[in-house]
């Protein structure tokens, strides 16, 4: 297969198997360039993208940013908080204004879940989305992926636990799929609150206990409580959450195996995991961030050579 099955990246749920080789294989192309003393290659000189941020975000928009530049693409920064939809203007309009100015891409985050799959039936552009609400963000869990593939030599069979706000995460939803689509055993793991009811139909087990699904597993993705999307509270307090699901080195070391620890960030440091766990061996935390870069750029590469054709 020598082109993806899709002319968007809206969510891991619309990929094939196939779509996610190919990505992984253009991905460890493109992590050699970046680690050349010269990172960039002339393949998108000729393509313009937007990226649209109507949420904020830090480590998604510069890896982004940053993969566009490293392919040579022309780029738009767009930031919601300081532009017209502040005055009323819809989302549509928003992005056909930009596209005017001839983008080929479009890169967007919102608030709203399906906001990428509702803009890919009403413009003309590629539409990779960048988490849209507590649905889906796919490039993050294309990069977790590749992350556990590259330390573990493949992801097919590998156990993997999500632990935390499961309820709240589009980073979990997107894990779950790309996990599933390539064989690996998934479970989730958190506050009975924080686990949507009818999981287990994606094909996940839920357990309760850390201790137990830290035994179970060959890789734990820790992610950290989504405060700014609860409108009430689903555990008592955070200190009660930490000794419940929190993970310090002293349970870490108590294993009686190594497990890879993971986290999509931004890390809330001594909350779902401590210090000196984050910086450990186990973790694989900042090589996530720099595959981050390497599989964006696979990702806009391949959409591109499809508006190309």
């Amino acid at each position: 297969m020598s082109e993806l099955s899709v002319n968007h990246l809206l969510g891991i749920k619309y990929l094939k198997k196939e779509d996610v080789k190919l990505i992984f294989k253009t991905a460890d192309h493109f992590k050699e360039v970046i680690n050349r003393p010269i990172k960039k290659v002339p393949s998108l000189r000729d393509i313009t993208i937007a990226n649209l941020f109507f949420e904020n975000s830090t480590r998604t928009r510069l890896s982004f940013e940053l993969a566009e530049k490293r392919l040579s693409a022309d780029v738009i920064n767009f930031s919601a908080a300081s532009s017209s939809v502040k005055k009323g203007e819809t989302l549509i309009d928003t992005v056909n204004n930009i596209l005017s100015m001839k983008v080929d891409m479009v890169v967007m985050r919102h608030p709203n879940p399906g906001a990428g799959i509702f803009l890919s039936k009403h413009v003309k552009a590629s539409i990779i989305n960048a988490g849209d609400g507590a649905h889906e963000h796919p490039t993050q869990a294309l990069l977790d992926s590749y992350s556990i593939r590259e330390r573990l030599g493949g992801v097919e069979g590998k156990k993997v636990v999500i632990v935390g706000d499961i309820l709240h995460s589009r980073v979990a939803l997107s894990n779950i799929f790309a996990l599933k689509l390539q064989g690996a055993e998934v479970k989730v793991c958190g506050p009975k609150t924080l686990i949507p009811k009818h999981i287990e139909s994606l094909g996940v087990k839920v357990e309760t206990d850390l201790r137990k699904a830290l035994e179970w597993c060959d890789v734990a993705n820790m992610l950290r409580v989504q405060n700014e999307r609860m409108e009430i509270s689903y555990f008592p307090s955070t200190r009660e959450y930490t000794q419940q699901f929190g993970l310090n080195k002293k349970m870490l070391d108590s294993l009686n195996k190594e497990i890879v620890i993971m986290h999509p960030g931004p890390i809330n440091r001594g909350v779902e995991i401590t210090s000196d766990v984050a910086d450990s061996d186990n973790a694989i935390i900042l090589d996530q961030v720099q595959n981050g870069v390497a599989v964006r750029m696979a990702v806009i590469y391949l959409l591109a050579s499809k508006i190309k054709q």
